[in-house]
């Protein structure tokens, strides 16, 4: 296969507490290579108007992503692109819609054959806990700690990113979580999707050890690796967009007319 696969979709999914708006750059850059490009805001995020202690299921987080991919054309494969917590919707997408993605990325992501047990226990010391059923219940969402946002998300990011950042982001609905399933109508071709990870080497929230976790219980087709914060696209997007157009390169044909 030559170096251009000819146009492709990407679909980028962000994470925790993010919105479509966190891969600005990565949407020009793309777009500007000619490829087609949509950022979706899952629910509660960005500018979605559900708040997320309301949202108490995964179907409901993940139906803006769901919707999205139901209303491309058959014979249109996608490229989806999952940041963080966002792997964990593109293997719910996966479970509905194994024959139409071409390749999947999970960019510093969980995977959801891999996601830890002691979440909180790992991440607790990051986050303010929101209790939307009461205080006496489980806790309905979550958000970065205001001090703890640049350390652990955009150390090496500039700084009017992470400036940007702190002003959009938003809780993530948490009780979405706990009733997480992977079940959907073809099951059977998830695990024949082709799948790319790549790490970030000085990620300070989805650590290395944790980063390989994911790896090592579900091993994708490649690894690629970038030495760069848990945010690439906002500290090396140029790079970011050199792995992505690389992967797809190698890993996907070209769209049927």
């Amino acid at each position: 296969m030559g170096e251009n696969p000819g146009i492709q979709h990407f679909v980028l999914v962000h994470g925790a507490c993010h919105g479509a708006w966190c891969w600005y750059k990565i949407v020009s850059l793309l777009r500007n290579k000619g490829h087609k490009v949509s950022a979706v805001d899952l629910a509660g995020a960005g500018i979605d108007p559900r708040d997320a202690d309301s949202i108490f299921s995964f179907e409901e987080y993940n139906k803006p992503l769901i919707d999205l991919i139901s209303t491309i054309p058959d014979d249109e494969k996608v490229i989806l692109v999952g940041h963080s917590a966002g792997g964990l919707s593109l293997g719910y997408a996966l479970h509905f819609f194994g024959k139409k993605i071409s390749l999947a990325i999970y960019l510093t992501a969980m995977v959801h054959k891999g996601l830890p047990s002691d979440t909180k226990e790992r991440f607790g010391d990051l986050w303010e806990f929101g209790y939307g059923l009461g205080p006496d219940k489980p806790p309905t969402s979550i958000m970065f700690l205001r001090e703890k946002q640049r350390e652990a998300l955009y150390q090496l990011s500039p700084d009017e990113d992470s400036t940007l950042a702190s002003m959009l982001l938003r809780p993530w609905p948490l009780g979405s979580m706990f009733n997480a399933c992977y079940e959907g109508e073809h099951t059977e071709d998830i695990d024949k999707v082709t799948r790319v990870y790549i790490k970030t080497l000085k990620d300070n929230i989805l650590k290395l050890e944790v980063q390989e976790e994911m790896i090592k219980c579900w091993p994708p087709t490649e690894v690629m690796t970038m030495d760069t914060d848990h945010s690439p696209f906002f500290s090396a997007p140029n790079e970011l967009l050199c792995l992505l157009l690389r992967a797809s390169a190698m890993y996907c044909r070209e769209r049927s007319s």
